[in-house]
């Protein structure tokens, strides 16, 4: 390489870059649109400095411009193939050192966990800068017309392989879609079913209740499954004293951290579905016992787009598309479209129940999305469902109708039967489960046996069925 060669590298694609990515850097104290700020003063930025190159009235020859861009997909493509698409991989470290100039956009790509940013970036950059020259100086030198070619040829095949692994991790993992509420534990908004919301929806009873619990000393305290929020909240309202002033006794942490607090024995109930065998152990391995009282029924229910065709599956079917065997809608005598099927996260109640149906067959990995982790760095955790036309998803009844109410989704019979209220009363809506509340056999509070004896009572049920379940006996 000569020195003007050289020179022309270090300053276009070295010193240009570093001060736009410390501008960008700057923008974002005006603009907090990390890639909106990042991809605008890059690309303006690029485009400038090659305007810049271009009127100094030099012949270049052309690959001066595709060096730089076989470079960054050459790595972007290897990074991608090692990685196999995830930005959270270490192999992104070494991508971002060998583009040492855009170092502070690096930072803050990591910072914010938008990994897509560190090809988007510098290609974008380049390619600015190429246009930005040929918009002020077209006189482009092309030398050594088999070696363009080769190169050009090259960059394609790299762009293509990153863009082939791109594409095909899309099947099966999705950009963040995250929870909002309740630090991050909740994937839809509990507020009205809060009893320290004076709106509150929750059912309430017509009469006094009969059982009563006025002292604080004697309040139980409840944690419970998301979809079961409703129900045990709906019972502290109706038996705790100035609930809504005691309402640290009402907690929510997801069925996953309930079932660890009710182990330690931090919490005294735990309200959801039946425990995963890994539950099941870590309570053996505790030293403790779970005791599980039913106070309701319940259905699991799987679901699709409404548009979606299928509007039955059989046991069977479901079991061929969770263990990856059924890949396509027209197998299961819908359109010819890729099926997404949603899971939840490990121990959940409605994941436990999935194995539970699943009958000892190894379940597919699940689609899962790329998560920013506080202050730098991406995780891969199972996606929460997404409706989409060809996607697949459980949950229970209750919380996928009531609580969180998706537009265009329809719930699917199984094996002839529709989960309705009736069928799940009777039992002949095959994935008909049991609400439990769940306690300590350790656990000898006085008040722990007549409250869980007022949930199976007349009263209990009545705010069991006007939450949205079904009763016991009905």
């Amino acid at each position: 390489m000569n020195t003007n060669k050289g020179v022309f590298y270090f300053f276009n694609y070295g010193l240009v870059p570093f001060l736009l990515a410390l501008l960008a850097a700057g923008g974002l104290l005006i603009f907090e649109q990390l890639t909106v700020v990042f991809a605008v003063v890059f690309a303006i930025g690029g485009f400038a400095a090659g305007m810049w190159a271009g009127s100094k009235a030099i012949v270049r020859p052309l690959d001066i411009f595709l060096y730089p861009l076989l470079y960054t997909l050459g790595l972007w493509a290897a990074c991608m193939i090692v990685s196999k698409g995830f930005y959270g991989a270490d192999a992104w470290s070494l991508f971002a050192l060998l583009h040492l100039p855009f170092g502070p956009a690096y930072f803050f790509s990591s910072l914010y966990g938008i990994g897509y940013l560190f090809i988007m970036i510098p290609a974008l950059y380049e390619l600015a800068f190429l246009i930005g020259f040929l918009a002020r100086n077209r006189k482009l030198n092309i030398q050594a017309v088999r070696k363009m070619i080769l190169t050009a040829a090259a960059i394609v095949l790299f762009a293509g392989t990153g863009l082939f692994i791109t594409w095909e991790r899309a099947k099966t993992v999705l950009p963040s879609h995250g929870f909002d509420y309740e630090g991050g534990n909740s994937s839809t908004d509990l507020t009205p079913y809060n009893v320290t919301n004076p709106d509150n929806i929750l059912p309430k009873l017509n009469e006094k209740s009969l059982f009563w619990i006025d002292k604080r000393q004697n309040m139980l305290v409840l944690d419970g499954a998301e979809a079961a929020f409703p129900v045990y909240s709906a019972f502290a309202q109706a038996v705790y004293k100035n609930a809504n002033q005691n309402s640290d006794f009402i907690t929510f942490t997801n069925t996953i951290h309930a079932y660890e607090r009710l182990i330690r024995g931090e919490t005294d109930i735990y309200f959801g579905a039946e425990p995963s065998k890994a539950q099941l152990k870590m309570a053996k391995d505790a030293g403790v016992e779970l005791v599980m009282t039913p106070i309701g029924k319940e259905a699991f229910v799987f679901f699709v787009n409404q548009h979606n065709p299928v509007q039955n599956l059989s046991t069977k079917q479901i079991q061929s598309i969770y263990s990856g065997e059924t890949r396509n809608w027209k197998e299961a005598g819908g359109n010819s479209q890729h099926i997404l099927a949603f899971q939840r996260p490990e121990n959940s109640g409605s994941q436990t129940w999935l194995q539970k149906i699943m009958a000892g067959k190894t379940i597919m990995t699940p689609v899962k999305e790329e998560v920013p982790e506080g202050m730098g760095g991406i995780l891969e955790e199972v996606a929460d469902y997404r409706n989409y036309k060809g996607a697949i998803g459980f949950s229970f009844r209750f919380f996928a109708s009531g609580m969180q109410s998706y537009e265009q989704l329809r719930f699917l019979s199984i094996d002839g039967v529709a989960p309705i209220p009736q069928n799940i009363a009777d039992g002949s809506y095959p994935f008909t489960a049991t609400l439990y509340a769940i306690t300590l056999k350790e656990n000898k509070k006085p008040s722990l046996a007549p409250f869980l004896q007022w949930m199976q009572g007349e009263q209990g049920q009545q705010l069991v069925e006007e939450t949205g379940y079904v009763r016991l006996n009905q």
